[in-house]
């Protein structure tokens, strides 16, 4: 049985294999939800090195960045590489009324957790009405003098 070679079959593979590799380490799976009077974030950072984990805020624009480092062991033959390595990153545009100069992080288990608190200007509040009584209400007195 003849076996035919495809050289370009091989190449197909090879670029499937790096393209899907550059979108994982591009990808930071996110969780974002309101508990009380803060917003909390969770952003999945598996295997990043936790001493490159970085969270900005210029603007109104939240910027998070990890990396995660190649594996140099020497004299191996991979089976299998599928772990992407590189810069994660993902910017959002956050809108007004949080308190970004107040923003704390944690991260654990490969997962950061930002805590954003709503502004105090922000925050709904109840205006109390006082009630003044009429200047102009008529009283027995004034009745009478009349």
């Amino acid at each position: 049985m003849a076996t035919r070679f495809d050289p370009f079959q091989e190449f197909d593979r090879l670029f499937a294999q790096v393209a899907s590799a550059e979108r994982a380490s591009a990808t930071m799976p996110m969780d974002l939800y309101r508990s009380g009077d803060h917003y909390v974030l969770h952003v999945d950072l598996p295997g990043a090195d936790p001493g490159t984990i970085d969270v900005n805020v210029e603007d109104r624009t939240l910027t998070i960045r990890a990396q995660r480092t190649a594996r140099t062991e020497q004299d191996v033959q991979w089976l299998a590489k599928e772990r992407p390595v590189g810069t994660y990153a993902r910017q959002l545009t956050v809108g007004r009324g949080l308190a970004l100069d107040a923003i704390s992080a944690t991260y654990a288990d490969g997962v950061l957790t930002l805590s954003i608190p709503v502004a105090e200007e922000a925050k709904p509040r109840r205006i109390e009405v006082q009630h003044v009584a009429d200047a102009n209400q008529i009283t027995s007195e004034a009745n009478a003098d009349a």
